[in-house]
């Protein structure tokens, strides 16, 4: 009976580690991506945008680009930080009180 219930922590413990190994893939995966640059397709279809309110964020500055050769590329970390600057619950006021 004690093999048993050995085995059973063992097992627990090896479900413990793998998990964390996940997470730990999970995250460095998404500071990769954070990293990686996207074309103007790639964003107009993650954000749903038309052609014009893309190159109006990038007329006034709201999201940062690079160009080469004529084709437009976004840093994903810098659309995330657009997101998230535009982020609003109306169940909170901006300074986080109800």
């Amino acid at each position: 009976m004690t093999e048993i219930i050995d085995l059973i922590l063992a097992l627990s413990q090896d479900v413990k580690d793998l998990k964390a190994r996940i997470e730990l893939l999970r995250q460095s995966r998404a500071e990769v991506l954070k990293d990686t640059w996207i074309d103007n397709q790639d964003v107009l279809q993650t954000l749903h945008i038309s052609k014009r309110t893309l190159q109006t964020l990038r007329t006034n500055g709201t999201l940062p680009y690079s160009k080469v050769k004529g084709k437009f590329y976004y840093k994903v970390a810098d659309i995330e930080q657009l997101l998230q600057d535009n982020y609003y619950n109306h169940n909170f006021k901006r300074d986080g009180n109800k």
